[in-house]
């Protein structure tokens, strides 16, 4: 059995979907940000960095094994059950560059176009500007990438599951997916697949109800999220 710490979120949504797509056995332990559950010294134990998610693996060989840090879990849950990373070679190499794309660029940065846009105060539109174009930007990367695929690394992967929910988000990034047709069509199919509804739908109970309306929709509707600001940048 392996305990997944958790609150919906688009990095939560890696693990959640991960684990419906290998169909390992798992547990929900809710840690719930807006109580500030994850500073506490038994999670911090598990995640030092107090972010979720987190993983523990209670059949791992040599005991207990927690993992935290989302490219973490995804390549550990990957190896343990053989699927949706290639055991070596280029297949392998793809994968795990763009998912340390995703965890180093995409992620992060899409994540401060979304602060920027909808939660600074007033005055800070250059810092709008500058990480919306860089959304762009990795948008267009991704868009190029795809251009031909399937899956960013020819193949379903970890990859997939871990640009997926950031792209979920898109119109808090300033960005229209009509603007990237490859990356439109890959978003779409993989949201088409069970193991990602279960994984996205999982535990929004732990939400407010606004959100939990938002999130429930296809993509997200910038325009619904607490009724907060977005700064329109192009």
């Amino acid at each position: 059995m392996i305990d997944l710490y958790y609150y919906p979120s688009p990095n939560t949504w890696k693990a959640s979907i991960m684990l419906e797509e290998c169909g390992l056995p798992y547990r929900v332990v809710p840690i719930d940000i807006t109580k500030d559950e994850q500073f506490t010294p038994e999670f911090l134990a598990i995640s030092p960095n107090n972010r979720v998610p987190a993983i523990v693996d209670h059949d791992a060989p040599d005991g207990p094994q927690a993992v935290f840090e989302t490219g973490a879990i995804l390549i550990y849950l990957a190896e343990k059950t053989g699927r949706l990373l290639a055991p070596s070679g280029p297949a392998r190499v793809a994968a795990l560059e763009w998912l340390m794309w995703q965890v180093s660029a995409l992620g992060p940065m899409a994540g401060q176009a979304h602060h920027f846009r909808r939660y600074a105060p007033e005055g800070n539109d250059y810092a709008a500007e500058r990480y919306t174009r860089e959304a762009a930007r990795l948008y267009g990367v991704l868009d190029r990438r795809l251009a031909g695929r399937d899956w960013i690394a020819d193949y379903y992967s970890i990859a997939d599951i871990a640009c997926w929910g950031w792209t979920w988000f898109h119109r808090l990034h300033g960005q229209d997916l009509g603007d990237f047709p490859n990356v439109e069509r890959w978003f779409f199919a993989m949201s088409e697949r069970p193991a990602v509804q279960r994984g996205k739908a999982l535990r929004l109970d732990l939400v407010s109800e606004d959100f939990r309306a938002a999130l429930e929709r296809p993509f997200y509707d910038a325009g619904t999220h607490f009724g907060a600001k977005v700064t329109q940048v192009r």
